[in-house]
Order: structure tokens, then sequence, then C-alpha cells
């Protein structure tokens, strides 16, 4: 029945023993200096058997990082301590990239290098949600505008983490333009309200995108560098009148650049939660038929949605988030036709082992 899911694939001239990906999953268990910890590179080793791996989001500087221990890679500490965690990953045969990560205006003053608002394209403020501080709920706060300089500069700082993400032996990266984060907030208009070269026109609003895919092209090439979106979302306010036509936009611009992969977030998803709030979803069929090259598809999916997919040609490779949090073995368990453990909400975010490679696998399953 799931036959499809475990034919070999090639990704970027790697072979992938699978089509199960392990999807990016904040976990928050990095130390407080963004530094990978052992227990990080247990829970990675744990779930190596998928084909590919993709890491937690991994901020690109102190500036980009919204909340307490999330791993980085922008300090030599920070190469280091991926290195065993990328070893562990790849134990049975799985490539791995690291996810690239910077959250714009989903920051807090509290969190930010020098104390002040965090930096978006436009001085608008994420209204309807609020900010997770250690203190409780708050509002976000009215983000600075980045000027040229500053985006010149998050630019370089991209490349820079994606020159350290191969020094900590990463196979490629993902750059992470979903869920209302920095890249979403220039592609949709609802934040972007710019009159430069970054702003107004479908193109410019581009701008910043391939402007980072240039810039880490230099350390990382083409077809080892996906490029993740939300097409349907609208998570932290990222809103714009032509969602359809603004994606198919962005994936016709990507298309020729011969990327490792497009990966979709599927219309159901917004953020970290369920959604059913799209009046117009767009599928992920419709938007990879326009993407030249490798489509991965994540959200909600079981293994048979998964195997549908697959089959039907609509993705390559199928994301399972929750699934893998609670199945370490989960490609051993679809391909056995073993029962699914369920999702425990302790341990999702922060803290020790409990929640996060305390999950039984099968030979240890009661």
């Amino acid at each position: 029945m799931f036959d499809q899911l475990f034919q070999p694939m090639d990704l970027g001239g790697q072979t992938l023993p699978n089509r199960l990906v392990l999807p990016p999953l904040t976990r928050s268990r990095a130390g407080k200096d963004g530094v990978p910890t052992p227990l990080m590179a247990e829970y990675y080793r744990q779930r190596s058997g998928a084909g590919l791996v993709i890491s937690e989001g991994t901020v690109v500087s102190p500036q980009g990082a919204s909340y307490a221990r999330v791993p980085g890679l922008y300090s030599e500490q920070q190469v280091r301590g991926w290195r065993p965690v990328v070893e562990a990953a790849k134990s049975r045969g799985a490539a791995v990239y690291a996810q690239l990560w910077h959250v714009g205006r989903q920051a807090h003053s509290s969190v930010q290098p020098d104390g002040g608002r965090p930096w978006a394209p436009s001085a608008i403020a994420i209204t309807g949600w609020q900010y997770r501080s250690p203190q409780g709920r708050v509002p976000f706060e009215e983000p600075r505008e980045l000027s040229l300089d500053g985006i010149k500069d998050i630019v370089e700082q991209f490349a820079v983490a994606a020159r350290n993400a191969m020094a900590a032996g990463f196979d490629g990266v993902e750059l992470h333009a979903a869920n209302g984060y920095l890249f979403d907030q220039f592609l949709n208009s609802s934040s972007n309200q710019r009159t430069d070269q970054y702003g107004g026109s479908v193109e410019n609003r581009l701008r910043f995108l391939n402007e980072v895919i240039d810039a880490v092209s230099s350390f990382v090439p083409a077809h080892r560098i996906g490029v993740r979106i939300s097409p349907s979302s609208t998570w932290m306010d990222a809103f714009d009148p032509d969602k359809r036509g603004l994606y198919s936009a962005l994936v016709r611009s990507i298309s020729p650049r011969g990327l490792a992969y497009l990966h979709l977030v599927e219309p159901g998803i917004a953020g970290a939660i369920d959604s059913a709030d799209h009046a117009e979803p767009i599928t992920s069929a419709e938007l990879g038929a326009l993407f030249d090259g490798p489509v991965i598809v994540t959200g909600g999916h079981t293994p048979w949605s998964a195997a549908a997919a697959v089959g039907a040609g609509d993705a390559d490779l199928v994301g399972f988030g929750r699934l893998f949090i609670s199945n370490p073995d989960l490609p051993a368990r679809i391909r056995m036709g073993a029962g699914l453990a369920e999702l425990r909400h302790e341990g999702l975010y922060g803290g020790g082992a409990t929640g996060y490679t305390d999950y039984p696998e099968l030979q240890t399953a009661n």
C-alpha cells in the first residue's frame, strides 16, 4: 500500500532512501547561546530513518530570533555544536538540510540584542496575535523599518549562515519563507508597504528572497537550496489581496534556478496550528505544477494521504511533523503497518527529554 513512499529518489545529486521528510519543527532545546546540545543529537538520531531531514528553524543572527533556546548558525561555537547533531541525523542514510530563519517583526524588544523594537520591511505591527514572552502574552510591537543597508546586512547574514551550515556538515539549506516570518513579510502587501525597490509590485516584493538565494549560492550550490512557503496561510497577518497571483509568481521566479526543492505547507495548516480559514485555498498540486523540480508537501498528512499524493504525482516527498514527533521510527512503522503513537503536548517547546526523546521505538513499544 505504501510502496510509493519507499522508492529512492535523487535530490540534489544525493539518493534518498525513501520519500519521507522530517520537516522543520521548533523544539527549543538548544543552549541559551543557540548552541545545539547532545539531547538534540539524540532526537535527530531517533528520526534519522527519514529520507530527508530538515533541521528546526535555525536563526541567522541574534536579531533574527524570537524565542529562547532556538539554535543558530552565526557563531563558530554553534557550528561545532551542530556537527554531532548532523552526524546523528545522517546515521541511517538521510540527506540533512539546515532551515535558515529570520523572524522579522515576530520578535520583541525583550529578545533583540540592542533592546530595541524588531526589524521588518515596514513599520506595521502584527494585530490579532500576541507575543509569548516569559511573563505571558503581550501585544506585538511596531517594528522598525529596515533601511537598504539593513536589508543588505541580513542578506549577508543568510550567506554567512549558509557557509556555516556547510562547515557543520549539512548537505544543503532551506530558506524559511513561510508562516509570516521575514521573507513572508516582504512578500505580502499587508506587511510590506515600501515604496523603494523592495515594495510595491510583486516583482519588487520577490527581490529580497531572490537576493538571498543569490548570496547563499556563493556557498551552497543552487541544487542544494530549498525554499519553503505557506501560500494559503494568513498566520501573523500575512495578508495579500491576490495570494494566488503572488505565490504563483514566486514559484515561477525561482523555478528556473535549479533549486533542490520547493517545500509547500498545505492549506490546512497555519503556523503551528490547524486552520480551515481559507476562502480560496491554493492547493499544493496547483503550485507544484509550476515548479520544475522536486516538490515537498507538509501539513496534516497521514501515511495514506502521503502515498496518494506521491502516487498521483502531486508531490515527490511528504513531510510528517506531529507524527514524526510522536513516532521517532515513523518510516519503520509505516512500512510494517504498525500502530502510530499519539502526540503528547507536554514538552513540545522547551524542557528536557520528556516529550522530546522519550517516545518509544517499535522494539520497546508496548
